[in-house]
């Protein structure tokens, strides 16, 4: 391959980002080079982006691209060849502790991005060598560690960018929670990532899949019930717990999914919604410790957990999703910029801009 370097937006300071060509490196055997066609932003990009710690750094985690070369001993272990078009995921998990070799490396140190020294696409600095390792670039180093994802034909680069976050969705909700026939789904939190858990819960057959959010989120409520939501309630107007009640004939909901982000207001509103023996899954970090109403916890047996990442079959399930076509994904992605735009784009994905966004995605080479 004949091109030395990659352009690449790097964030050099807080909310500051920089163009920059980045020296693509001589490929050891075990690695490879990807050609990146499209890279989502997550809502956890936001709050690298406003940390001075991650500077210098190429952020991006959600990412597609076509394998663009592979060395020797990577092109035997990987089962990928130059020129198939992939999805990968932030992970580059050690592959040999416990939680590696029972499937579940989303729980392996070496994927946790708050760890000091953890490698990890779109979180690690552009210090460490070969310094690539965030998809807001024209190509990415490809770790002998790197997990992939055949991209299904047909499936367009900016809607395949949304693997990680609708595979989140599947994770949570199905996988996680349970969500089948029979099943009342409450999802706090109309983003993209309560847009994931609304596709799954629709996906697995749930009977209510109910999306709770602010009245000022009523449009969302309508892209949500286009996605499979059979019902939207706005928790600042009435009585959302009365609201509930009423969908559900009193029986309330088996699972709620708390992905908004919100304070103890939230979680524990969210907590009143679920019935005796039910499950609330918490999925966003928050700020600081939150107070938890034990006692309603301890009175209705509930089921609460914590759970962050996705495993490797509910990517593969957000894929079959994306195949089959019958989910009208574009509503989700919202915008694609090029490189140049990343600083605009992050500040959108961020709020700060009065334009709202839902999924946005940057293809470098646009």
């Amino acid at each position: 391959m004949s091109v030395a370097t990659s352009l690449a937006a790097v964030m050099t300071a807080p909310k500051t980002t920089e163009l920059r060509e980045i020296p693509i490196p001589d490929l050891p055997s075990d690695a490879g080079l990807l050609r990146v066609l499209a890279n989502g932003i997550c809502g956890s990009d936001i709050g690298k982006y406003a940390n001075e710690k991650f500077a210098p750094s190429i952020l991006g985690h959600e990412i597609v691209g076509v394998v663009e070369k592979l060395g020797d001993a990577a092109r035997a272990r990987w089962g990928v060849s130059e020129g198939d078009c992939v999805a990968l995921e932030e992970y580059l998990a050690c592959g040999h502790c416990d939680y590696c070799r029972t499937g579940e490396y989303r729980s392996c140190f070496e994927t946790d991005a708050q760890r000091s020294g953890t490698i990890r696409y779109g979180s690690t600095s552009l210090n460490v060598a070969p310094g690539l390792y965030g998809g807001q670039s024209q190509y990415l180093y490809l770790h002998p560690r790197t997990i992939f994802h055949r991209v299904p034909h047909g499936v367009a680069p900016h809607i395949a960018a949304m693997a990680l976050p609708i595979g989140n969705g599947f994770q949570w909700t199905y996988l996680d929670g349970g969500a089948g026939p029979g099943k009342t789904v409450v999802i706090i939190g109309p983003g993209q990532q309560g847009f994931g858990c609304v596709v799954a819960a629709a996906a697995s057959g749930a009977d209510n899949v109910i999306i709770a959010g602010l009245s000022r989120h009523k449009e969302r409520f309508e892209t949500a019930k286009k996605l499979g939501a059979t019902h939207a309630v706005a928790l600042d107007d009435g009585d959302p717990r009365e609201q509930i009640n009423q969908i559900t004939d009193g029986r309330m909901a088996d699972i709620v999914l708390e992905v908004s982000g919100g304070g103890p207001e939230i979680i524990n509103g969210g907590l009143a919604f679920v019935k005796k023996r039910g499950t609330m899954l918490c999925t966003a970090y928050k700020k600081g410790p939150i107070p938890l109403n034990i006692d309603r916890v301890i009175q209705y047996q509930v089921n609460v957990r914590g759970t962050r990442g996705h495993s490797y079959h509910a990517v593969e399930l957000a894929l079959r999703a994306m195949k089959a076509g019958k989910i009208p994904f574009d509503l989700i992605s919202t915008h694609v910029f090029g490189l140049k735009d990343t600083n605009h784009a992050l500040r959108l994905v961020g709020g700060e801009l009065k334009e709202r966004a839902i999924h946005v995605t940057i293809e470098p080479w646009h």
